[in-house]
């Protein structure tokens, strides 16, 4: 298990590799469709409050607990489990060119783009496991803050999330190899193989 911590620097996303376990330490920042349709218009967060620079979005829309009011208000995320990822396909390329994101975190795979702009600008995209929301929850230790809650609504909001020990496997690399262009080429060939068995 590969312990990777914040700064997400160039340097440590390119010694990662296909199929390396890692565990995140740091901020992640939550995003989804609403968020990455906004970033691909051309429209940014303000620095202070997200700064997407060397960081980690996660294709997210955690359940989130609201605790107090004004200054004493907290939250507490209950379950942080992982968007389908190919939603985003049509925006993720451009956000990690101008954003400098290093780390998309997600589930199910990206495509053709994606892997190419990982490649290209040193981004790495780590799947997380489905079906474990309450257990990836259980990582995020603080909630730092919130952006867009009243313009995405809670779900689609970016959330500014501090967590440890977050589990996640490379599935692309910075170096132009992915796990899901791998299984869907030895797909294809064993599917062409059955094919042609049904027309002998």
């Amino acid at each position: 298990m590969i312990r990777l911590e914040a700064p997400f620097t160039e340097d440590k996303i390119r010694a990662l590799k296909v199929g390396d376990m890692v565990e995140i330490y740091g901020l992640v920042y939550t995003g989804r469709d609403a968020v990455h349709k906004w970033l691909a218009e051309g429209n940014e967060p303000p620095k202070a409050e997200v700064d997407l620079r060397n960081s980690a979005i996660y294709h997210c829309g955690p359940v989130v607990m609201e605790k107090g009011k004004g200054d004493r208000k907290r939250y507490t995320v209950t379950a942080a489990g992982p968007t389908t990822s190919t939603r985003e396909e049509p925006y993720q390329a451009g956000i990690i060119e101008k954003f400098g994101v290093r780390l998309v975190i997600g589930k199910g795979g990206m495509g053709e783009k994606t892997r190419i702009a990982c490649e290209k600008f040193g981004c790495v995209y780590l799947h997380a496991v489905g079906g474990a929301a309450q257990v990836l929850a259980e990582a995020v230790k603080e909630v730092e803050g919130v952006y867009g809650l009243e313009k995405f609504g809670s779900p689609e909001a970016i959330w500014k999330l501090r967590v440890e020990k977050f589990p996640v496997v490379v599935t692309i690399d910075a170096h132009g190899n992915s796990l899901h262009k791998e299984i869907e080429a030895s797909s294809g060939a064993a599917l062409h193989g059955i094919f042609a068995g049904m027309k002998k």
